[in-house]
C-alpha cells in the first residue's frame, strides 16, 4: 500500500490491483482530455465585481481565534469575509463589529447544524457577482502565498480554471499540553509534516457556474468542479495540473519544498486547544470523531519545522497593534 509521494502524504492510501490500476488509468485519460481542453480555453470575464478574492467561512464558538484569523487574511490580500455564524455562544460580535463596521465582514446568521455544505452554496447563490475567487476556508487555515506575497498575484495565473486547489500543511501541537490563547497562532506553532496533505481547499472563479452535480460537488470546498455553456470543468492544483478524485499531479521537479502556495492548518493547537475544540460541537460532524487516536496520528508526523508564514508576522503583528 502506497501511503505517500515526493510531495504527498496521502489521506487514504489503496491497494493497487488491477481493477484499481484500470480506473487510475480511466482518470488519467480524462485529466490529459482537460488538460488540453485547458490550453484552448481562453475565459474572459468582463464582469464589474466589488471584490477580487474573498473568503466564505463557517464558524462556531471559535471568537478567540477571529482577529488574527481575519487579520492574517488582510495581510496576504484577501478582501473580505463572508462569514456564517453556526449558532456560536461566545462573543464573536465583539471581535467582528470593527470588521463589520469596516466593510471587511459580512456576518449571516446560519442556524442549520451540520449543514456546511449547503452553507457554501448559499454563498455561491447570494455573492458569486461580488467577487471574482471565492475560497472555502475554515478558522483554523491560514492562507500563504510562498511565491507571491498575495493571494491576488497568485490566482491572477489560473483566471481560466473554475477552481483551483491550495494543499494543506499540517500543524500540530508542537508539543504544547496548553498555551496562551492571546498568543499569535501563526508564531506559536511551527512544528509541521515535512510534506503536504493531498487535501486541500477550493478558490472558486465565479465565472464559472457552480456545478449542481452532486456527485462532483459532494464536497465542494475540497474538490470544486465548474460548468460553462453546459459543459463540465474539474479543478486544477497549484502547479495547473488537473485533479480528478484521489489524483493529484505535480511536476517532475516538484518537492515539498517548493510549493508555490500552502495553507497551514492548524489542526490540532495544543491539546488542551484540541479537546476543547472536541467539547464545543462542530459546523459538520454531530459527534465529533476526532478522538486521542486522531490527534496522535496527525501529531506524530510532525517531526519538521516550517517558518513560511513567519515572512508575514511584523506586518499582522503591525495590524493587530493598530487594531487593538
Amino acid at each position: 500500500m502506497k501511503s505517500e509521494n515526493r510531495c504527498f502524504i496521502l489521506d487514504m492510501p489503496g491497494e493497487y490491483g488491477l481493477k484499481r490500476s484500470i480506473k487510475l488509468g480511466l482518470k488519467k485519460i480524462m485529466i490529459a482530455y482537460y488538460g488540453l481542453n485547458y490550453k484552448f480555453n481562453r475565459m474572459n470575464d468582463a464582469r464589474k465585481c466589488k471584490y477580487y478574492v474573498s473568503i466564505c467561512c463557517i464558524f462556531k464558538n471559535e471568537a478567540v481565534y477571529l482577529k488574527e484569523w481575519i487579520e492574517f487574511g488582510l495581510t496576504v490580500g484577501i478582501e473580505h469575509f463572508f462569514m456564517y455564524n453556526n449558532n456560536s455562544t461566545d462573543d464573536y460580535q465583539e471581535v467582528l463589529k470593527p470588521y463589520i463596521d469596516a466593510g471587511i465582514v459580512t456576518l449571516i446568521r446560519w442556524e442549520k447544524n451540520q449543514a456546511q455544505m449547503e452553507c457554501y452554496q448559499d454563498a455561491i447563490v447570494r455573492y458569486k457577482d461580488e467577487t471574482k475567487w471565492l475560497g472555502f476556508i475554515d478558522v483554523d487555515e491560514f492562507i500563504v502565498p510562498n511565491t507571491n506575497d498575495s493571494i491576488s498575484d497568485f490566482l491572477k495565473q489560473f483566471e481560466r480554471f473554475p477552481a483551483v486547489i491550495v494543499y494543506w500543511k499540517m500543524f500540530c501541537s508542537s508539543g504544547m499540553l496548553e498555551r496562551n490563547v492571546n498568543g499569535l497562532v501563526t508564531e506559536d506553532f511551527v512544528v509541521s509534516w515535512q510534506k503536504y496533505s493531498d487535501i486541500g481547499k477550493c478558490f472558486y472563479n465565479t465565472a464559472f457556474d457552480f456545478d449542481t452535480d452532486y456527485f462532483r460537488n459532494a464536497n465542494l470546498h475540497h474538490k470544486m468542479w465548474g460548468s460553462r455553456n453546459g459543459k463540465h470543468y474539474p479543478p486544477v492544483n497549484v502547479f495547473g495540473k488537473v485533479c480528478i478524485d484521489e489524483l493529484n499531479p505535480y511536476p517532475h521537479r516538484a518537492d515539498s519544498n517548493n510549493f508555490p502556495i500552502q495553507i497551514n492548518h492548524y489542526f490540532t493547537k495544543s491539546l488542551a486547544e484540541y479537546l476543547q475544540k472536541k467539547s464545543k460541537g462542530d459546523v459538520y460532524f454531530v459527534d465529533n470523531p476526532h478522538d486521542m487516536e486522531y490527534f496522535f496520528y496527525h501529531d506524530m508526523k510532525c517531526q519538521f519545522t516550517d517558518y513560511h508564514a513567519y515572512k508575514y508576522l511584523i506586518k499582522l503583528k503591525n495590524r493587530l497593534r493598530k487594531n487593538s
